[in-house]
């Protein structure tokens, strides 16, 4: 395992001056501008697809739009994190929002579904590592203590997304043309790379001579692709339990072990032994993973809560979610503060997920016979405890490893919390849909709101899907509870000797 260290010689050009706050704060909105382009752009299609598929002429295929996008982005974010410690953050970051553009430019002139399916395609290629390598240059920019606070842009910048991106895809695609979602990117993706560009020549620099694993690259990819396939077409357009499901689920085992055998026989894998070795990656990275996963499937799932338990309609279902979206951002401010001041910063998302599990457990036992006022303000606080995780999860897994190895380590923890979120989306699919008798192809969660199910049958579902809330939250506090609660260093240096000496 490599557990050398970088010395303060390594960790900026000869010469360089440290940082200005000027410097910070430029590069920060660059990169959170970067970051709100590929989180955008994965919630603002949803509400314009019924728009695309009319008047490109092919409503069958629609869900590929999506699909496409989550496969692409989902299978190259540990690959980019591994390019941003061989070539340096700047480099890769600038060629990720390159290609974003262009794919978006496809995207805008596609004459054809199809077309437009493999333009989301490389949109994805390009988005894919802009969240986790934004996360890097925070790391590299501020020391481990300090690096909670900057975590609530993060987390605001996803909010913000999840909100404006329904609105924004909707009202463009009704009062303009749904081309226009993609045309905003070109300016957007034009005011990123301008505002970084400059500004991360002066980042640290940790980078050392690497060699791609450009076969254990083509097996993590192919792996995730077939395991996503099978997550996203299950249950919908075919049944869980038919041939093409399992031969992609049994594809992908292969594919994984294949990679798993490589990572082992590789003289420079794509992901460090040492990285996956690491007790604190790996316990922040499981923690997060079931708690980043569970509120995704929450997301998703509660407007079918609300349309066909409550009775609401679809916007304001979209309404309703706003505790749940809201509350992660202040959960994350209080506890990226926190960090900076208390010892033991591990009590705080400690206390916060615990509370959500309790949350979550009145959700269970209450559902359909909660007023939707408590509702909301439960779903609130069930918010707020699970964003208390999210900085502290990042900033321990990256407080744990070498300034060399901070890229690697930040995409592979995005990439496992991306397929985490899958895998219990799947899961909370499988509840509804089979539930109400949806287990065959063809039918997915929208479906479910305009069959009119009965709503005793939806409220049984639903105790089902809280319930295994509840053991999503319980594993993500079991798993935070083992990670060990490393000091938070004044410098990623020290952190780095910190994590070697353990």
């Amino acid at each position: 395992m490599d557990k050398r260290v970088e010395t303060q010689a390594h960790q900026a050009p000869i010469g360089a001056a440290p940082l200005t706050h000027e410097d910070i704060r430029s590069i920060l909105f660059g990169i959170m501008l970067a970051m709100f382009l590929a989180a955008l752009d994965q919630t603002i299609v949803a509400t314009a697809m019924p728009t695309i598929g009319r008047e490109l002429g092919d409503v069958t295929h629609l869900s590929w739009v999506v699909t496409s996008y989550l496969l692409a982005s989902t299978a190259v974010t540990p690959l980019y994190g591994k390019l941003a410690d061989i070539h340096g953050r700047r480099v890769v970051l600038l060629s990720g929002i390159v290609v974003f553009m262009l794919g978006s430019l496809a995207c805008a002139v596609a004459p054809s579904l199809w077309l437009l399916v493999l333009a989301r395609f490389i949109q994805g290629l390009g988005g894919g590592g802009l969240i986790a390598l934004a996360q890097t240059i925070v790391a590299d920019m501020v020391s481990p203590k300090e690096r909670g606070r900057y975590q609530v842009y993060i987390a605001t910048v996803f909010m913000s997304s999840s909100l404006l991106g329904p609105v924004l895809g909707g009202v463009i695609a009704e009062r303009l043309h749904w081309s226009v979602i993609f045309w905003i990117n070109l300016p957007l993706g034009a005011a990123a790379y301008w505002m970084t560009s400059s500004a991360l020549k002066r980042l640290p620099r940790h980078e050392r001579p690497h060699k791609l694993d450009v076969l254990g690259a083509v097996l993590i990819t192919s792996a995730t692709m077939t395991l996503l396939l099978a997550l996203s077409w299950g249950g919908t357009r075919y049944p869980w339990t038919s041939p093409p499901i399992g031969g992609l689920v049994g594809l992908s085992l292969v594919l994984w072990l294949a990679f798993a055998r490589r990572l082992r026989t590789a003289d420079e894998p794509l992901i460090p032994l040492d990285i996956l070795a690491n007790p604190v990656v790996r316990m922040g990275t499981i923690a997060a993973g079931f708690g980043m996963g569970t509120f995704i499937g929450l997301t998703i799932y509660l407007p079918v809560y609300f349309e066909t338990v409550v009775g609401l309609s679809a916007a304001s279902s979209g309404l309703g979610l706003l505790p749940l979206t809201c509350g992660t951002v202040f959960g994350a401010t209080m506890s990226g503060r926190a960090m900076t001041r208390l010892t033991h910063y591990k009590r705080v998302p400690v206390i916060g997920l615990s509370l959500a599990l309790a949350g979550v457990a009145l959700l269970t036992v209450y559902a359909g016979r909660m007023p939707l006022v408590p509702f909301c303000i439960l779903l609130g606080l069930i918010s707020i405890g699970l964003g208390t995780m999210l900085p502290v999860s990042t900033v321990s897994i990256q407080n744990a490893v070498a300034p060399h190895q901070l890229g690697t380590a930040t995409g592979t923890a995005n990439f496992f919390r991306q397929i985490g979120g899958a895998l219990i989306v799947a899961v909370f699919g499988a509840i509804v849909l089979g539930g109400v008798g949806a287990s065959g192809a063809g039918l997915s969660h929208e479906a479910v709101k305009l069959d009119a199910v009965d709503r005793d049958t939806m409220i049984r579902l639903f105790q089902y899907v809280f319930g295994a809330t509840c053991i999503g939250f319980a594993c993500a506090l079991f798993f935070l509870l083992r990670m060990k609660e490393l000091p938070l260093r004044g410098g990623a240096v020290e952190a780095a000797k910190a994590a070697a000496g353990d």
